[in-house]
């Protein structure tokens, strides 16, 4: 199942890459020396690897699915039965909301970033190598200037990937807290009421969500400005590309094929590197999310069965 999964990968994105050198030919070749006899076939080419790739997507991501969700509930029953094993002092020194988040939130955060964070980190890496390498050798002073640009992107991330593994902690640690709230509300209702303590229980879990809401807050201004910034960066690459290239081409050190299929390879780019954001922010999420499933997982029990 892995095997299948990375070969539609590798193969989508070989069917992804090599349309633009097919518009490339179309246009230096069946359109500027006038060869309509190219169009037919090139035409049903690009057609074919565009369909090629759409099934490629289907069936990795069909396949992954499964792999994923049933990995996931294999490692859920695995921290149940864990649980069972463990002492009465354990299950008293720990908040029930805490274990809940661990059983529950920590372990979809990890599912996500197995499903959907980790291969796509990776395929978008050989995309970004394989596209760097082809518009290099279409023309190098371009591609150098693209090249150059990874450069910012690769310092910004360095720093935000620092700052966001601390607040995510602290993130699924205060909803941790949350929970056990909520469930103490839940399961002392009757007392509460009793001896009329609704404003004071409510008091408390509005102090809680209040924390969490201000960390969540903080959370999501770091990544809008990194997500921002990957945004600009691609853009005004490409923006820089376009200018070049029509130079390049006005001077004839560039054809038109060349700069179009050059340009849609620039555009192949900009999604890798606006999800470096997203992916690197779910991986920093899942290894928090690790971290706090580990720490049950690693409990051992005080009595061992024979």
């Amino acid at each position: 199942r892995l095997a299948v999964i990375w070969l539609a990968a590798i193969l989508g994105i070989g069917a992804s890459i090599a349309i633009p050198l097919i518009t490339k030919d179309v246009v230096d070749h069946a359109v500027g020396d006038k060869r309509p006899d190219l169009l037919l076939p090139l035409g049903l080419l690009a057609i074919g690897l565009g369909i090629t790739e759409a099934f490629l997507i289907f069936l990795r991501r069909w396949t992954q699915s499964r792999a994923v969700l049933g990995l996931e509930s294999t490692i859920r029953n695995d921290l149940y039965a864990h649980l069972q094993k463990l002492p009465m002092g354990f299950h008293g020194g720990w908040q029930g909301g805490q274990l809940l988040s661990r059983v529950t939130t920590d372990l979809s955060v990890i599912r996500r970033f197995l499903g959907f964070g980790l291969l796509f980190l990776i395929m978008n890496l050989i995309q970004l190598t394989v596209v760097t390498f082809l518009i290099l050798q279409m023309y190098w002073p371009l591609g150098l200037l693209v090249a150059a640009s990874a450069i910012p992107i690769v310092w910004l991330s360095n720093r935000f990937e620092k700052r966001y593994i601390r607040i995510s902690r602290q993130v699924q640690d205060q909803q941790g807290d949350l929970a056990t709230l909520i469930e103490e509300s839940a399961i002392g209702i009757r007392t509460i009421k009793s001896f009329g303590r609704r404003h004071h229980a409510f008091d408390g879990f509005d102090e809680g969500a209040r924390a969490v809401h201000k960390i969540s807050m903080d959370k999501v201004w770091l990544s809008s400005k990194f997500f921002t910034f990957l945004d600009v960066i691609p853009n005004v690459t490409l923006s820089m590309v376009l200018l070049l290239g029509a130079l390049a081409v006005g001077t004839g050190q560039l054809s038109v094929g060349v700069l179009v299929a050059f340009t849609t390879l620039v555009l192949q780019l900009v999604w890798p590197i606006s999800s470096l954001g997203f992916i690197l922010a779910m991986s920093q999420e899942a290894m928090t999310a690790a971290d706090r499933v580990m720490e049950v997982l690693d409990t051992e029990p005080s009595i061992v069965g024979g």
